[in-house]
Parts: C-alpha cells; structure tokens; sequence
C-alpha cells in the first residue's frame, strides 16, 4: 500500500524532528552571545619560546619558567552554566567590565604598553642581577590611558609621548608626577607633546581626582619611555598577551639564559607578579586561576607577591588555592626578584 506524501512528511518530522531540535540547542548554547563575562584559568606556557636571548645559554632549556595568564571571554549558555560548578571562573556583568562608550582595542593596546614596560623592566632587572652592560637614556614618558571626564581627556590620547612641562624636559613617570605635585589646585600647565610626527603644545589644567579629591592632576596613566641599548639583544614573541602580570617570571627566564647554568635546575617552575625597575615584586590579579592553569601544566614551583607579609596577599590565596585543589606545587613568596633566585640557588 503506497503511503502518501503528506505521511512521509509526517514520519520524517518524527524520526528527525528531535535530533535537529538538539542541533539547534547545541548550537545556541555554543555561540550564542550573553550579556555576561567569564574570567577562568588560562595556560602555563614556557618562556624560552617567547623569550630569546643572543648568545644565550642552551643549559637553561632543561627546565622551563612558564607564563601563566587568565582567560576572559564573552560567555555563552554553556559556557555560563559550566561556570556555575567551578570555583574558579569568576562570571561579571558585561557592563561592568566593558561600560558603555568603552573601547575594547583601546583597552587591549593599552594592556600591550604595559606588556612592553613590564618587558624592559624585566630586562633591565636580569641584566643588572647578571652583570652584564646596558645604557638607558630617558626620553620623557607615554599616555597609556587617559581619565574620562578629566581634562587631559580633551586634547591627550594614548601614545602621546609627553616631552616637557612648562619648558622643562621630562625624564620619567616620577619626574612628571613630582613636578605636578609642586603645583595648585587650578593651576594651568604647558605641555610639550609629541603624537607620531606632530610636536605641539597644550595647556591643560589642574583639577582634583573624581575618586581622589585630595590628589591633583590631569587625569593620565602614564610609562617612561626609556631608551635601551643592550650588550646582548634579547627579542620578545608574546604576541598578543598584556599586562603586568609576568614581569617576575620574564626577569628570571631573562637571568637564566644570561648566566651559565640551568637556573631551573630541570624542573617545571611558574610564578606571577608586576617587577619594577629596583627588583621589586607587586601585586596582581587572578592569582588563584593561575595557580589552577599551572597545576594543570604540571609545574612544581610557584613564586607569588608576598607583598611584605600582608594576610591577604597573593601569596596567602595561592597558598589557600594550593590546598584546596590537593596540589603538590610549592608556592613560594617573593617580595623582590632576588627572593626567587636566593631560592632557586639554594637547592
């Protein structure tokens, strides 16, 4: 008996029907965007792929220092809902990491000038702890980001490099900063700009901060453009990665491969925190997924800011996060690159 069209349809709905409604789930909750953001454990990567020293020493690369980053990303149904059975992925408010009128490529080349100071403090730290020459020559200071609402915000843009200030010339961030602080509340400044080719000159005036009543300024953050020349070239492949973050691990991949030796002494070490240009070791965000993403990778060691014996330093929760995901790694505190490398001689 012939079945008719209009059955055939009808059976084909049935025996189909649900697995293309599946397909249809699956994929919305692959790639449909949520108004949500997820920070999460990212990667432990070696440093002597992104880092390279000339005539460095090949010993180094029997054990590895390994950068470790957070993820952070758009989430998704599924992605929001995976979220909800780890304590480590952290879900906000898109508006609150991204407000309206917020530029995420401007946060990203701001996140990469960072990236590129953290880079040349590391360098200078390993270089002086090694013993081997460099120059610096100071050039002024750059606009890494500009405070909206302030008045800076009117005629400075980030990458404005800053050359002088009321005729005299700018060495560094700490100049800029001491020779404001010498200034009222309503006082107007002359500043000296140079924006790619252009030089020119712009009053800007002295208003408190919003956050900051007390404190003056004109509302920028800002880096020393410091002119480097190096006995030893070193070149940098971090490609998209900024921020801060791994200025301590940069400075002791930099130092092993300076030095004869393995620093490493084979083994699998990570660690986190902002190196200024003394050595010393700050602060940073999202220690407890890093120590997730390096547990992951397998690391033994993990220096952390100590942040002079604060209760709720870095070290503190990597210690905490250590514990509590059963890790054998060994979180150790730092409150200068020389604690890393006293530690790491010692064995």
């Amino acid at each position: 008996m012939e079945i008719s069209k209009q059955k055939r349809v009808m059976i084909l709905i049935k025996r189909y029907g649900l697995t293309i409604v599946l397909i249809l789930l699956i994929l919305v909750g692959t790639f449909l965007p949520l108004p949500y953001y997820i920070y999460r454990p990212g990667t432990a990567d070696p440093l002597n792929e992104v880092v390279a020293v000339s005539d460095r020493d090949q010993q180094s690369d029997t054990g590895d220092f390994h950068l470790v980053t957070v993820r952070g990303g758009q989430a998704t149904p599924i992605q929001l809902l995976l979220s909800q059975f780890s304590d480590y992925q952290e879900v906000y408010d898109l508006e609150d990491v991204f407000p309206e009128g917020y530029d995420r490529d401007d946060y990203m080349r701001e996140q990469l000038l960072v990236m590129e100071n953290s880079q040349q403090a590391a360098t200078l730290v390993a270089y002086e702890l090694a013993g081997v020459d460099y120059t610096v020559n100071y050039e002024g200071v750059y606009v890494v980001n500009v405070l909206d609402g302030m008045p800076a915000a009117d005629t400075l843009v980030m990458g404005d490099k800053i050359l002088e200030v009321n005729g005299e010339k700018i060495t560094d961030a700490d100049h800029l900063i001491s020779l404001v602080d010498g200034y009222d509340e309503g006082d107007t400044l002359t500043f000296t700009v140079k924006r790619e080719a252009e030089t020119f000159e712009t009053a800007i005036k002295l208003v408190p901060f919003p956050d900051q009543p007390e404190t003056i300024g004109i509302g920028i953050q800002l880096v020393t453009n410091r002119e480097v020349s190096l006995s030893r070239e070193v070149e940098f492949f971090s490609g998209d990665i900024g921020g801060p973050s791994a200025g301590l691990v940069l400075t002791l991949e930099l130092y092993d491969q300076l030095t004869v030796g393995d620093l490493t002494h084979g083994k699998k070490i990570a660690g986190t925190g902002e190196v200024d240009y003394e050595g010393n070791v700050g602060r940073i965000g999202g220690v407890d997924k890093k120590v997730v993403a390096a547990d992951e990778e397998g690391c033994e060691i993990f220096f952390a800011p100590n942040e002079g014996g604060r209760s709720d330093s870095n070290y503190q929760t990597a210690k905490q996060t250590k514990e509590a995901i059963g890790s054998d790694m060994v979180i150790v505190p730092v409150d200068n690159v020389s604690d890393a490398l006293d530690y790491l001689n010692s064995f």
